[in-house]
């Protein structure tokens, strides 16, 4: 069932409905780390993972997603990870063990006493979103965007990037890259040495384990996005994957319309 509720979302006036405002909340990790989450809706649970020097309201709510999604019965919960957005962002290497953004959302899927729940994830988050189902976590459904198979399991040379611009700045070895980060870090409040935390908490994730999970998963990438493999291999890893291509490069298919009905009418599908 294809359900277009984006006219549901911003209507006849352009403009957002004002009951659509997330409310936030926070809890603190087992490690002490204050996390906030942004909530939006009733209904079916719907946990959506951000993507790097990003947040729960830059990447979900934003775009409409999240009231999209909410105006289609879901009850949204997006968090901002560690190091991002409202959550503390710790510089201590300590608090950046393997795997700290996995823990994180699980924490907090056993804080919410979520049993049965959708899982969502762009960049950084579908690379956590995986993860999180390596952990044993059984969703009911999930979305995996803007990664493909290669951003999935390893970081890369995009992760190697990232830390060399957020390391030297415009004596990067990319200074173009180098600016655009110290001039996102400064835009969005960002610490660079939790950053360079994220980057060193990454934890790879084999072929085997990738085919160990049995949740029926969407695989979203856009048509100009190939730093990070593809979504067809990434289905061909997973038993039960589908890929999907939409117009956009990475930074910007996920502000796109059709990124955003592709969620909605993925986990619609199976409530009919």
């Amino acid at each position: 069932m294809r359900l277009d509720v984006r006219a549901l979302v911003w209507g006849d006036t352009g403009q957002p409905d004002s009951a659509l405002i997330p409310t936030l909340h926070a809890f603190t990790a087992p490690d002490g780390t204050r996390l906030v989450w942004h909530e939006l809706g009733e209904g079916r649970p719907v946990l959506l993972l951000h993507g790097f020097m990003s947040s729960g309201q830059g990447n979900w709510f934003t775009p409409g997603i999240a009231g999209m999604l909410a105006a289609a019965g879901f009850r949204v919960i997006a968090p901002d990870c560690r190091g991002h957005g409202g959550s503390d962002a710790p510089t201590d290497p300590a608090a950046w063990p393997a795997d700290i953004m996995t823990s994180d959302a699980l924490a907090l899927v056993d804080h919410l006493g979520l049993t049965d729940y959708d899982l969502g994830g762009y960049s950084m988050g579908a690379r956590t979103a995986a993860r999180v189902m390596v952990r044993g976590a059984r969703p009911r459904r999930c979305v995996l965007g803007g990664m493909g198979e290669m951003g999935i399991m390893e970081a890369g040379p995009r992760a190697t990037a990232f830390e060399d611009a957020l390391r030297y700045g415009e004596a990067a070895s990319d200074p173009v890259m180098g600016k655009t980060i110290a001039k996102r870090i400064t835009t969005l409040g960002l610490d660079r040495h939790a950053l360079l935390g994220v980057l060193a908490a990454f934890a790879p994730t084999n072929p085997a384990e990738l085919a160990a999970i049995p949740v029926p998963t969407l695989a979203i990438l856009g048509d100009a996005d190939h730093d990070n493999g593809s979504v067809e291999g990434l289905a061909d890893l997973m038993p039960d994957c589908t890929p999907l291509h939409l117009p956009g490069d990475h930074a910007g298919l996920v502000g796109t319309a059709a990124f955003a009905q592709a969620i909605v009418d993925f986990l619609v599908s199976s409530e009919t």
